[in-house]
Parts: C-alpha cells; sequence; structure tokens
C-alpha cells in the first residue's frame, strides 16, 4: 500500500516565503532555509507555490504600470521564483512539487529542469488543460497533477485529467468526498485550519497521498510523533521500516556495530562511525544519520553542529551482522577538517594506481576535470590549457564550437574512432569552460538526474 506523506510548503511571494495564499505575512525572508527546516525536521515532500503572477498584478496596480510593463515585471518575478525554486530543490534533501504561475508548456519544462519531481497545474485556468495534454506527451502524467477549488472542474474534465495526470491537489479538505465520488484518483489535499491531531480522519481516506498546508507548516516538529500514532493505528505513513532489529545485530566488545559510510552517488567513502541501539533506533525513525561517540560517550547527530548533516538513503549490513554500510546524502563536508571525505590521507600507493577507476566514467571526468582546475590555479609553462586560460573566454568557446563542429563531421565518417576522438576533445574543452565559469561534474549531474 502507498505510504501517505506529510508536506509542508512554501509560499513564495516576491522572494520571501509567506503565510499562505491569503495571507502574505511574511514568515521567513529566506524560502531556501525554510525549506531545508522542513525537510530536518522529516516533512517527506514539499509544495512550492509560485506567486510571481500575483505579485505582478498586484504591482502593477499599485504603480500603475502598462500592459507592456506588467508583462516584463511577471517574466522576471517568475525568473526570480525559478532560480529560487532550483535552489530548493536541491537543497531541501525532500522531493518537491512546483506549482503556479504556469502560462505554457517551457514553464513545465523549468519547473522539472529546476528539480521539481512533479508540477501542479491549476485546471480552473482553461489553458492549463491543454498545456496539460501536452506536458503529459513530452514529460510523462506521471509529472503532473491537476489542482482545482470546484469538483464542478474535475467532472468537466475528467476525460482529460484521467489521461494526462496521475494525481489530484485539492485546495480544501471540503473537496474530499465529492471528488471520490467524481474520480478515484490519488489525491493531495492543502489543509491550512484543521488541528493537527485532528488529521487522523484525512488519512483514512484510501486515496489520499499527502496533506500539505499550514497545519503542515506550524507542526512540522511533531511530525515524527504523529507518524508513529498513525503506523500503530494501521495508517501506512513514510517510516523505514528494519529488516534487522538491533538484537539481530553482532557487537563488539564496547556493545557497539561499526558503520562505514558511502555517498550514494558517487559511492565515495565518507567516514567510519559507531551506532548503539539508540543511534540506531533514532537512525531508522528520523532518516538523519545519528552515532555514538565512544570518546564523548554520548549520541551525535551528524552535522548538528555544523549544519553537514547526513540523510539516509539504504542502510545494509554485511554477511556476519557485525558492521553497516550506510549510503547517504551527504550535506556539505563529512570530515570536521572540511574536507568531503574523512579519507584523504594516502599510507601506500603504486605508480599506477591512478585514482581514475576506468570502469567508472564519471571517475575518469572528475580525474581530468580535477588536472584542469589545478592547471588554473597552478599554472604551468607550456601547458595548453594554461593557454586557453590565459587567451580568455572567447577562445575558450571558440575552441568549444570548432570541436562540436568536428564531431559533427565525424560523425558523417564510418570511422567510428574518429567520433570518439573528437568527442573526448570537446569533452576537454567543456572542463575547460567550466573550470573556467567555476562548475562543477556534481551540479552537471545533478541537472541532468532533474531532466
Amino acid at each position: 500500500m502507498r505510504k501517505k506523506k506529510f508536506a509542508a510548503c512554501v509560499y513564495l511571494y516576491r522572494g520571501k516565503a509567506v503565510r499562505n495564499l491569503m495571507d502574505l505575512t511574511i514568515v521567513e525572508t529566506d524560502p531556501v532555509r525554510l525549506a531545508k527546516y522542513y525537510g530536518e525536521n522529516n516533512a517527506d515532500e514539499l509544495f512550492v507555490f509560485d506567486l510571481s503572477a500575483r505579485a505582478a498584478t498586484e504591482a502593477a496596480r499599485e504603480d500603475h504600470l502598462t500592459g507592456e510593463e506588467k508583462a516584463r515585471l511577471a517574466d522576471t518575478l517568475h525568473e526570480e521564483a525559478l532560480d529560487i525554486i532550483r535552489e530548493i530543490c536541491s537543497s531541501a534533501q525532500v522531493d518537491v512539487m512546483g506549482i503556479g504561475n504556469i502560462r505554457r508548456l517551457e514553464d513545465v519544462k523549468k519547473l522539472l529542469y529546476a528539480g521539481c519531481k512533479r508540477v501542479v497545474l491549476n485546471f480552473e485556468n482553461q489553458s492549463n488543460i491543454s498545456i496539460a495534454e501536452e506536458a503529459a506527451q513530452r514529460f510523462g502524467k506521471d509529472k503532473l497533477l491537476a489542482a482545482y477549488n470546484d469538483p464542478e472542474v474535475l467532472e468537466a474534465n475528467r476525460e482529460s485529467v484521467e489521461r494526462n495526470v496521475c494525481a489530484l491537489f485539492l485546495m480544501t479538505p471540503h473537496q474530499i468526498r465529492e471528488t471520490e465520488e467524481i474520480l478515484p484518483l490519488p489525491f493531495y489535499v492543502q489543509v491550512n485550519q484543521v488541528a493537527f491531531n485532528k488529521l487522523m480522519e484525512i488519512f483514512t481516506h484510501e486515496n489520499l497521498r499527502g496533506v500539505t498546508g499550514n497545519t503542515i507548516n506550524d507542526n512540522v516538529k511533531d511530525i515524527l510523533s504523529l507518524k508513529s500514532i498513525y503506523k500503530e493505528a494501521g495508517i501506512p505513513v513514510d517510516l523505514l521500516d528494519a529488516a534487522f532489529q538491533w538484537a539481530d545485530l553482532e557487537k563488539n566488545s564496547d556493545g557497539l556495530v561499526p558503520v562505514v559510510v558511502q555517498d550514494y552517488r558517487t559511492l565515495e567513502v565518507l567516514m567510519v562511525a559507531y551506532m548503539n541501539e539508540e543511534a540506531y533506533d533514532r537512525t531508522l525513525r528520523t532518516g538523519r544519520m545519528t552515532y555514538f561517540s565512544r570518546s564523548r560517550q554520548e549520541l551525535w547527530i551528524k552535522g548538528a553542529t555544523s549544519g553537514n548533516y547526513q540523510y539516509l538513503k539504504s542502510l545494509t549490513a554485511d554477511c556476519d551482522l557485525d558492521t553497516l554500510l550506510a549510503r547517504v546524502s551527504q550535506v556539505g563536508a563529512a570530515c570536521h577538517t572540511g574536507a568531503k571525505s574523512c579519507f584523504f590521507n594516502t599510507v601506500a600507493e603504486k605508480e599506477d594506481g591512478e585514482e581514475a577507476d576506468p570502469s567508472n566514467p564519471l571517475k575518469v571526468l572528475e580525474s581530468v576535470f580535477a588536472v584542469i582546475k589545478d592547471r588554473k590555479e597552478h599554472p604551468k609553462e607550456g601547458s595548453y590549457t594554461n593557454y586557453l586560460f590565459d587567451k580568455g573566454l572567447d577562445k575558450i568557446l571558440k575552441k568549444l564550437g570548432e570541436e562540436a563542429t568536428e564531431i559533427v563531421i565525424a560523425a558523417k565518417n564510418p570511422n567510428q574512432n574518429e567520433v570518439i576522438y573528437e568527442i573526448s576533445d570537446f569533452l576537454y574543452h567543456m572542463m575547460v569552460l567550466m573550470a573556467e565559469k567555476d562548475l562543477s561534474w556534481g551540479e552537471i549531474t545533478t541537472e541532468l538526474m532533474n531532466r
């Protein structure tokens, strides 16, 4: 059975987070910080409302803007909101859904490319119904939700909804009964005026996928305890279910189990720590890595002081059940020295022991990129890379264009090796551009994953 979600929400208005759609009182000047706060406090998902269209309308009225000036302002505010949403998606550690100010297919694409898991279209806006048709064909219906205030909108557009979206977004809980009678699709519901301890009735609805709104935002610190209550009541909520209990694990002489911690994307080993029973249980319950300090003889949540939290992606025991492997999403550096990994002191290495593993393409690219960045920071006489940096951006771009053309020419020839050679040349020059613009492979691969 699909687990039901506690989804926080951020209402973006002119670069700030406001109370809700009706109340523009500022609750946080930094929406990214607020989104991270929700993620750190066990919200399962996050809805981000872009209110830039409303902001442009109100500014136009107050400042007596012409129609053309209003349109330009609307575009500017929308792009600013998208930049914030992109940052939220990369920082929040939970799936993000984008909603609001969708006027064309391009807006759906921008939200998805910014990192949103799904996009919510307002079906009370007739143009969004046709946008949903196009978006479903291009991105898949699993990326789209339909929002509405009036269930009659659902009734009138039932065929389009069934064909083009995977779930519904109800603006108030009053719509639940009527919605279920019209079309029993999974749904989220925005709840702003229901007491937190009165949510259970809503959570018992079979098709409920999640609840969002001020009721969740205001009580985010209590989500964990409510999840435990709901789980006891037989309501499927997003809590980790462990295949092994603490008693099943083999402990060392101190009653602890060592944990090897690995970046879930790159598989780089970040650190080794230890857990006691309380740390093990709390890690599974909260999804944040918690350890037992042997020197201080106390629990510690990784990142509680530094902000460099580790969010659990998977926990695996070895064949003897005496060591754990945790794959995590690491915020910032894992090591207290500020290094990404605690393992940076080379003890011994064969001369041919290149760090770049030929079986791992990203490691190869990162290794070459590291050399390029080193050339930029420590110029070497006679280096072609330094020649490009010295000539500047225009020269780098010219070479990149030339290499792209060479790929096209090579691809028209039967010799596959020519294509390999030219693509390699292009990738090298592309990485020179990345170094010049201070980009990283992590940023590029994250963008690709978002697509």
